[in-house]
């Protein structure tokens, strides 16, 4: 029996464990990457391990998210971050250089390779072939010392693709289709594949856009074969010699398979308030729009922007409707500038945003009130856009731009015959933005250079035998990570301050619980179904740390968030019978014993509620490295412990 090409690679990296469908593995990392809005308390967690020197093939910090400098704070943690990378082995990518999963796609990423990055959209790397995955940054700092990376050998997943994408319509609307199928939780535990003649078809950069939005549906990874078209874009970029063909084999065995004909897909938009509540434009008819963002690191390549370049050429952008572009790269953007089809954008009204993140993080260009917003990003959370009633539509480039200019939301297919945007042969290269890190003689010399914000690693215990504390919080389901712990232009820089940060968590929600749940000391939190879906930000995590929390207790969790609970030292639980979710109520008290025996042996967890007089069965679920984390105290202390023996 063949493999498929992510048992291949799982194969070749494992370092831990069995290779067995469920079972835990541990695999060797050989790339990773930060971002500034996880990095500075990734790289506050690596410096506490005491290893002097990254130990990866290659890493990378990159500052793409926190780059409005309204205050002193980002500019200090980039700063220290710049500091820290120089000191301990790290490539800097600089301000304005570029979104890291763009930039990573462009300058580092190698077929075949493992990469685990502190941001959720890391699977991007899939698209030329990497096995790439979202992890928290403790997971990260863990990897960068030499650690290995722990999964659940997933179920794979076969997408085939056949036929070719119709005129005008996108890679974008492939994954949407795959969305509207799959749900924002149909991915759990699983790999995505994409296989068949249809992926021929198929550039790095819309392969990139598909494998991004993977992490939309909860998968650990998505990946595409690496084939000539892989090797056409890494020769463009000079570097055609890390360049190694990948693919299943013909008899590889999948968990599922998924057809889609990409002759049939059409021009899509992800409705408010979630990337799986997905509609065909045609459908939607002619809605009245306020603003359209173009960019973020699923849709700001340079063949995004060249279709948007050609429908905005000669036209004007509605009065009514404001128009945002943000090319993914100062690659991206110096290849526009000097083929005019920047100056195209320009005279089209256009207003040129930085190469980074900006809006889709909510860092600036916030909706007006109640304004409907086309954007080309990931993710539509109710309030992520930094408006609280903001309706936000998830669509491709090529629709964003037409319906800027119509003023309605627009199906582009009514633009008449589509040009061919090629791929170039030669990208133009440019790497002057990107910090080599000290040479070894060199890096004792280095001064890591600390601002007034950045606070230490939040404290941790070895978990507790007995608890008895209230419910501090009850939520519903598919409660995202910006729920718990919101993005923005006014939270952001607080990324490096836990008890300043905490301030804010789950204010989304509940304005009150911050202040409820430090004065209680020790509380749980219980939620429902696809608890922690979104961002791999680990503080969604550590201010609960701080603020006392001690388990969360739901109907099923995502798989990020779920391991940030584990690394933080927060006992992750969920019901054994979901229909007890309704037998707690906030601020019952809620009483659990016998946890440490429970957690070594495995077994069934029951938390009496005092309040009602019920009793609730309940599942940890631990793998055994896993319950060694957590009678640890958390990934941080485990690993100390580790390195001390």
């Amino acid at each position: 029996m063949g493999l498929t090409l992510t048992e291949k690679i799982l194969k070749n990296h494992i370092v831990d464990g069995e290779f067995k469908k469920g079972t835990e593995i541990g695999i060797r990392i050989d790339q990773t990457l930060t971002q500034d809005a996880t990095g500075t308390m990734a790289y506050l967690e690596f410096e506490a391990m005491g290893i002097p020197r990254v130990k990866t093939e290659r890493s990378v910090a990159y500052i793409d998210h926190n780059t409005l400098q309204s205050g002193f704070e980002n500019a200090d943690d980039h700063r220290f971050i710049g500091s820290v990378a120089k000191k301990h082995g790290i490539y800097f990518s600089r301000p304005g250089n570029g979104i890291c999963h763009q930039v990573h796609l462009e300058r580092f990423g190698v077929p075949g390779k493992t990469l685990i990055g502190s941001d959720s959209h890391t699977p991007t790397g899939g698209g030329i072939g990497m096995l790439a995955i979202g992890a928290g940054g403790l997971d990260v700092a863990v990897a960068m010392g030499g650690g290995a990376y722990y999964i659940t050998y997933p179920n794979i997943v076969k997408v085939n693709l056949t036929g070719k994408l119709s005129p005008w319509t996108a890679a974008k609307d492939v994954i949407l289709e795959v969305l509207k199928r799959m749900s924002v939780k149909g991915g759990v535990g699983k790999v995505i594949e994409y296989c068949g003649e249809g992926v021929k078809t198929l550039s790095v950069p819309e392969r990139a856009t598909i494998t991004n939005m993977g992490a939309e549906l909860g998968a650990t990874t998505s990946v595409f074969p690496s084939d000539e078209i892989t090797k056409a874009f890494l020769k463009a970029q000079k570097r055609e010699d890390v360049w190694v063909p990948l693919s299943a084999d013909d008899d590889a065995v999948y968990d599922e398979v998924i057809d889609i004909d990409l002759s049939q897909v059409e021009p899509y938009a992800a409705c408010p308030h979630m990337p799986d509540n997905v509609k065909p434009i045609s459908e939607l008819g002619d809605m009245k729009i306020d603003q359209v963002c173009i960019g973020s690191c699923t849709n700001s390549s340079y063949q995004d922007m060249m279709k948007v370049a050609y429908i905005l050429k000669g036209k004007t952008v509605h009065p009514d409707v404001s128009l945002s572009i943000a090319p993914g790269s100062k690659q991206v953007l110096n290849m526009l500038a000097e083929n005019g089809a920047l100056g195209d954008m320009i005279d089209a009204g256009a207003r040129i945003l930085e190469s980074a993140c900006g809006p889709c993080i909510g860092m600036g260009q916030s909706p007006n009130s109640g304004g409907i917003s086309l954007r080309t990003f990931n993710r539509n959370f109710e309030g992520r856009s930094g408006t609280k009633d903001g309706q936000i539509y998830l669509v491709s480039p090529e629709t964003a731009a037409v319906s800027a200019i119509s003023g309605v939301l627009t199906d582009p297919r009514t633009l008449g015959e589509m040009p061919e945007i090629k791929m170039p042969d030669e990208f133009k290269i440019n790497d002057n933005m990107i910090e080599p890190p000290a040479p070894v003689e060199e890096m004792d010399s280095v001064e890591i250079l600390r601002g007034p914000n950045i606070k230490p690693y939040p404290e941790t215990a070895p978990l507790q035998d007995e608890l008895e504390c209230p419910c501090s919080l009850k939520v519903g389901d598919n409660i995202t990570t910006d729920h718990i712990m919101p993005a923005g232009a006014k939270i952001l820089p607080l990324r490096s301050n836990i008890p300043k940060i905490s301030e804010h968590c789950f204010t989304v929600c509940d304005e009150t619980f911050p202040k409820r749940a430090k004065e209680l000391g020790q509380s749980i939190i219980v939620g429902g179904a696809n608890y922690g879906q979104g961002s791999s930000r680990e503080h969604a995590a550590l201010a609960p740390l701080y603020l006392g929390v001690k388990i969360v207790l739901v109907k099923s969790f995502a798989r990020i968030h779920r391991s940030n609970l584990i690394n933080a030292g927060i006992l992750p639980l969920t019901f054994a019978n979901e229909a007890d979710y309704d037998k707690i109520s906030q601020g019952d008290i809620l009483c659990a014993s016998g946890l440490i025996e429970a957690v070594k042996n495995g077994e069934d967890i029951v938390i009496e509620n005092k309040t009602t007089g019920d009793k609730i069965k309940c599942r940890s679920d631990l793998s055994g490295r896993a319950k060694e984390i957590m009678l640890a105290g958390g990934l941080l202390d485990f690993t100390r412990e580790a390195l001390a023996k």
